[in-house]
């Protein structure tokens, strides 16, 4: 998992897809033409040698064998690239994400695509996770079709400079959230690296309304919104079966459940924490806990949520118990910078983070409520993924 501080600077995922004027033309590039050479069109690209971390090189146009062509690069990330391509046999747009050819990211790829094919043997309605297409090893990387999707939800904040989405779409992307991880603890796999990054608008398209906020020097001000809410959970890398034996730290670190940091094990309810993380993100544009550091992220959690339970910090591990003195968070005694007790201070009670970004107070209070189940400090307290789906916070749903 990454332990920098969270960059805003993130590769886009397919934002705004293939304008319409050029859709066609790309389409036709796609194709085969009847003048083409048969045995030149469907060739490999010669032999190259990756680059000094790993990824496959390659240039547009080329084929990644002689099913997929290449057309363009959509994102990169630590586990190696995701490509546009097109699909000869199957005739239309795929994504394919190729692998690194490093060991530990072929073993994690190989997981990825085992749970993969689980859940598609085990899928249902409610799914709601991104469909595998065909897998394959390709010059020492794994390779993994899958069906071409939007951009992810932290793509789409971006866009629009952080803008909240209205709160109405964060209820229908957290409740289809919700049935997704549901539907994988039933199956007895913890996803374990829930954030925004991994979940993908199943398509690109979106309108620009007015913005609520003031309007610019050069005009009023503009956001976009995603035509349709459904969304489909990506990224099974780090996916494990409960009964597996699980390391230490798992999840991206701005949303790591307490009992992780406190190194006192974790289970099914890390994913619900994580959830409860990425609902206020979505809520209020903006990163709930966004820290780098152990003992400075658990004072945000108390801000934000109050003191930690003593029988949690009874049973912290003895690397953990450094930030406690006498049963109490070492804060701000044992903050490292300024800067960092500053961060902590700004922050509000989780009430009053929510509030100012829904304009109804009952629906306000309900989406705390819902929050506070979720972001409950005790594992064994916090809610599971079928009583947050049975809150009253989703009982307006359209």
């Amino acid at each position: 998992m990454m332990e920098k501080e969270r960059t805003r600077k993130r590769q886009r995922l397919g934002w705004d897809g293939v304008p319409a004027e050029s859709r066609n033309l790309r389409l036709r590039q796609a194709m085969p033409t009847s003048t083409e050479d048969a045995r030149g069109r469907n060739a490999s690209p010669p032999w190259r040698d990756d680059d000094r971390d790993g990824h496959y090189v390659f240039n547009l146009g080329e084929n990644l064998t002689p099913r997929y062509k290449i057309l363009s690069k959509m994102g990169e990330g630590t586990f190696g690239r995701v490509l546009e391509c097109w699909d000869r046999q199957a005739h239309k747009y795929v994504a394919i994400k190729i692998v690194r050819s490093v060991r530990k990211y072929r073993d994690a790829a190989k997981t990825e695509v085992n749970v993969l094919q689980h859940l598609a043997k085990t899928a249902r309605e409610d799914t709601h996770c991104v469909q595998m297409l065909d897998w394959f090893d390709y010059r020492n990387h794994i390779c993994i079709v899958f069906e071409k999707l939007g951009p992810s939800l932290f793509d789409f904040l971006k866009r629009n400079k952080y803008m909240p989405f209205p709160v109405d779409l964060v209820r229908e992307f957290g409740h289809q959230l919700l049935e997704s991880v549901s539907y994988m603890h039933d199956i007895k796999l913890v996803h374990t690296d829930l954030k925004p990054e991994n979940i993908l608008l199943e398509t690109s398209d979106h309108v620009k309304v007015p913005s609520c906020r003031r309007a610019s020097s050069d005009g009023m001000q503009t956001r976009y919104l995603p035509k349709s809410s459904a969304i489909k959970l990506i990224d099974f890398g780090s996916t494990v079966y409960d009964d597996q034996i699980h390391t230490s730290t798992v999840s991206t670190r701005h949303y790591r459940a307490p009992e992780i940091i406190l190194g006192i094990g974790w289970t099914y309810p890390c994913d619900l924490w994580s959830i409860g993380c990425i609902l206020v993100e979505l809520c209020t544009g903006e990163a709930l806990f966004q820290t780098h550091e152990n003992l400075e992220h658990l004072a945000m959690m108390e801000k934000v949520l109050g003191p930690l339970p003593q029988h949690m910090i009874k049973r912290a591990t003895k690397g953990s118990e450094n930030f406690f003195k006498n049963s109490r968070l070492n804060w701000p005694g044992g903050a490292t910078s300024r800067e960092s007790i500053r961060a902590v201070k700004k922050l509000d009670c989780l009430k009053d983070l929510i509030s100012p970004h829904v304009e109804s107070s009952s629906v306000a209070s309900s989406l705390v409520d819902l929050l506070g189940g979720l972001l409950r400090y005790d594992p064994a307290e916090r809610f599971t993924a079928s009583q947050a789906l049975e809150h009253h916070f989703f009982k307006d749903r359209i």
